[in-house]
């Protein structure tokens, strides 16, 4: 078997990342709800929300503790099988890490402890201030990463010192404020919102299906019902504006997402359903609804959206572009240092070097991209193609499961604004085996995001090809196996010191009404 460095990295990458991932969301939804939570507890006084908070707290320290530990070893990989990518990047790429570092994490690791240890060392409001700051560093360190990853997708604020080979930030102002950073952030953050309300109503389902607990499952169903659904609608609203922003930036991802082979007439169809085939270049049964796909990714029924075949003909003559910025480049490294670089050439440079990532895409083929034939230039603009039908799939599956969200969380908030929470034990079931399906969604989400990107590692300026550690394959499986282990490990630990605390239940509270509630001896208001 011929082991490629390139797909070893990326697999290793993909198994980190989509495995951290499953923590991440759960830690930002929870720590809000918590926030939710106590803020009532101190607003009325009641100490089952105090038992409530207490009880969802715990399953959120267990997860968060497991995510921190998953998430460090990211950021070693970029060291380790991404050191140009680092080097080429690192001066903006590092920036929004250290930031995520120094602003959020910290905040949000100093404030847990506080939030665990201090119940009976705080005031009711100091607690209070120690959990929305878990919270709000929950969100912010989500902030950080999402900027640095849309700066990715949407490379603004930045350009290339020709001298150094590094690029350099031009604006910082823009790499944060970049509109697909803040698109992502926002739409992630709902997501995982979601997860977390989905995540409530399953277990209250669950405690509610035996009797058990009866006050805090109801109580915890409501707030996680209201919750879901204003995330669940929110999520739909901000994916939109992710599409409409795929238009202006990630042309070929958005053609990907649809198995748009040919550009269409205006306005464009979604297609609902279908068999894409990458071979045959077409989409087999396909299920279209007129005019959608237009309105969302062009916001009017007048502007058309390039497909495959088109986009692939102007990545032939981005290329060649790219070989003349690459030739201006070399020269003007050749120059000496106090030389003055020929006025022609820097011109060149400055009018082509935005299509300099294309040129790289032929270092695959050939070590100079000058020397290139029309085959290889050929086969670089197919490889600005991603896989199609994975991207299809998973973008369908993400709508689909969010469109079930919806219902879910409108279900149920429907029923808490009726009290009858438990008269429906079959909605109840529904809820408790959909505890799961939010990190399918969410997991297709970022497939979608980072295998739509591809074959760029920065979307159009460095290829994922050129970005890689001149280290073995061999070495990168023995880790990829290591990582799988560990991480099946942990995984294990988590999923156990999770059902133990669900079975167990909460604690009763220290404060008297809490304990006759918790033993149903007295109502619940």
């Amino acid at each position: 078997m011929d082991l490629d460095i390139v797909d070893l990295s990326r697999f290793q990458f993909a198994l980190t990342a989509l495995y951290h991932f499953l923590f991440v969301p759960l830690t930002i939804g929870l720590s809000v709800l918590l926030a939710i939570m106590e803020t009532t507890y101190v607003m009325t006084g009641r100490p089952i929300w105090r038992q409530m908070t207490k009880f969802w707290g715990t399953l959120f320290g267990i997860n968060f503790a497991i995510g921190v530990a998953t998430g460090i070893v990211m950021e070693f990989q970029f060291g380790m099988n991404w050191s140009y990518y680092s080097y080429y990047v690192g001066d903006i790429f590092g920036a929004p890490l250290a930031i995520e570092g120094l602003m959020a994490f910290f905040l949000e690791a100093t404030f847990v402890g506080l939030f665990f240890f201090g119940w009976d060392k705080l005031s009711k409001v100091g607690h209070l201030a120690a959990t929305w700051a878990v919270a709000l560093g929950s969100n912010f360190s989500a902030l950080w990463i999402l900027i640095a990853n849309g700066w990715m997708q949407n490379p603004v604020g930045s350009a290339l010192n020709p001298q150094t080979m590094r690029m350099e930030i031009t604006s910082f102002f823009d790499v944060v404020f970049n509109p697909v950073a803040q698109a992502k952030f926002v739409h992630t953050v709902s997501a995982g919102y979601v997860a977390a309300s989905v995540f409530v109503l399953g277990v209250s389902a669950w405690y509610l299906l035996r009797g058990r607990h009866i006050e805090l499952a109801k109580r915890s169903m409501t707030v996680a019902a209201s919750f879901g659904l204003a995330a669940s609608l929110s999520v739909v609203v901000l994916g939109d504006e992710s599409g409409y922003l795929a238009t202006e930036n990630q042309k070929m991802k958005l053609a990907a997402i649809e198995a748009m082979w040919e550009t269409e007439p205006a306005p464009a169809a979604f297609t609902a359903f279908g068999f894409p085939d990458a071979q045959a270049r077409e989409t087999h049964f396909s299920v279209k609804i007129p005019w959608v796909m237009g309105l969302i990714g062009t916001r009017s029924l007048t502007t058309e959206i390039p497909g495959i075949r088109e986009l692939e003909q102007q990545a032939v003559t981005r290329i060649r572009d790219g070989i003349r910025a690459y030739d201006a480049l070399m020269k003007i490294r050749a120059t000496p240092v106090n030389a003055e670089v020929a006025a022609d050439v820097r011109t060149s440079f400055e009018d082509l070097g935005h299509d300099l990532g294309y040129a790289l895409l032929l270092k695959r083929y050939v070590d100079d991209p000058r020397q290139a034939t029309d085959a290889q230039i050929t086969q670089a603009a197919s490889d600005t193609v991603p896989n199609v039908p994975t991207l299809f799939w998973s973008f369908r599956i993400m709508v689909g499961l969010g469109m079930f969200f919806i219902v879910l969380t409108a279900t149920f908030f429907w029923l808490s604004a009726r009290r009858r929470l438990d008269r429906y034990p079959l909605l109840l079931k529904v809820a408790v085996f959909a505890i799961p399906l939010p990190w399918i969604a969410i997991e297709a989400g970022w497939i979608v995001a980072e295998v739509g990107r591809q074959p760029w590692v920065i979307e159009g300026v460095l290829p994922t090809a050129a970005a890689v550690s001149n280290i073995g394959a061999s070495a990168v499986l023995l880790t990829i196996i290591g990582f799988a282990v560990l991480y099946t490990v942990l995984l294990v630990i988590e999923m156990g010191l999770m059902f133990k605390a669900i079975k167990h239940g909460p604690e009763p509270d220290d404060e008297p009404e809490a304990r006759l509630i918790s033993k149903n001896l007295v109502p619940a208001e």
